[in-house]
């Protein structure tokens, strides 16, 4: 009897760490893509929380196996998972947003492609920066970030003690504020230069009237973009590192100011 209630109490245990850490790796911006297969996501949760279960385990207070109270417990570890995925994304979606906005005003604004990964139609700028942002995350080990945070988040915030009454909604409402700082940081660059090369086309349309400075402007335009974004790369990559490196310190300060 008594070897019947542990093992009840081992596997309910083990819910709780597949809740947290399937939140936790479904928040992973790579992983979550819609590109990645079930099955995949499936066995990578389902190997971590085996490697972590020894560690996180004895971290993991009895709590009721009683149906409701036990769901909505399993609910809560998933959406802190959704929640810290929501502070990666935002860096994502600024990425995004100042590409857009290049885009429109490059003369791409007609030129949309479908993103397999959110799947909507976005710019095509859009796109490429995404991938590179992607390609810089990985570059960097952003993932593991998460595996060390869902690691240690037993120590900081245990099951079932999710409170939202402390610093945690302002400070994603600062996150999300510093998104649109990051938009501009990106697209400042290429915005400047073609607001230059409007300005002299401008000129030129005063200086030659018989000058067709709206057909002109187009291939200038994309072509000074193109050019300015590839000088700007490397500035890029240091932006995208700098945000990704302070993931972790962000997801420490979220699981503090969860805690009651």
């Amino acid at each position: 009897m008594d070897s019947a209630l542990l093992d009840i109490q081992q596997f309910q245990t083990f819910l709780v760490v597949v809740a947290r850490v399937a939140g936790f790796i479904g928040a992973i911006p790579v992983v979550v893509s819609a590109q990645t297969p079930g099955r995949v996501k499936v066995s990578l949760v389902a190997v971590t929380s085996l490697l972590l279960f020894p560690v996180m385990a004895p971290q993991v207070p009895v709590v009721s196996f009683a149906p409701a109270p036990f769901l909505l417990l399993l609910i809560a570890e998933v959406l802190l998972g959704a929640l810290l995925g929501l502070v990666a994304r935002l860096i994502f979606t600024a990425v995004e947003f100042g590409a857009t906005v290049i885009g429109f005003q490059m003369g791409f604004a007609a030129a949309n492609v479908f993103d397999p990964q959110n799947e909507r139609q976005v710019s095509l700028l859009s796109q490429f920066q995404n991938v590179f942002a992607i390609l810089i995350f990985l570059a960097i080990n952003g993932h593991h970030v998460f595996l060390q945070t869902a690691a240690i988040s037993y120590q900081l915030l245990p099951p079932g003690q999710i409170d939202f009454s402390g610093e945690a909604v302002p400070e994603l409402m600062r996150l999300a504020g510093h998104m649109f700082a990051i938009g501009v940081q990106f697209s400042a660059p290429v915005l400047a230069v073609l607001l230059l090369s409007g300005l002299i086309l401008g000129v030129l349309s005063r200086v030659f009237p018989q000058l067709n400075v709206f057909l002109l402007s187009f291939p200038i335009n994309i072509g000074t973009a193109f050019i300015v974004i590839a000088l700007t790369l490397s500035l890029s990559s240091t932006i995208l590192s700098r945000e990704f490196d302070a993931l972790g310190e962000r997801f420490l300060f979220l699981l503090n100011a969860l805690r009651p």
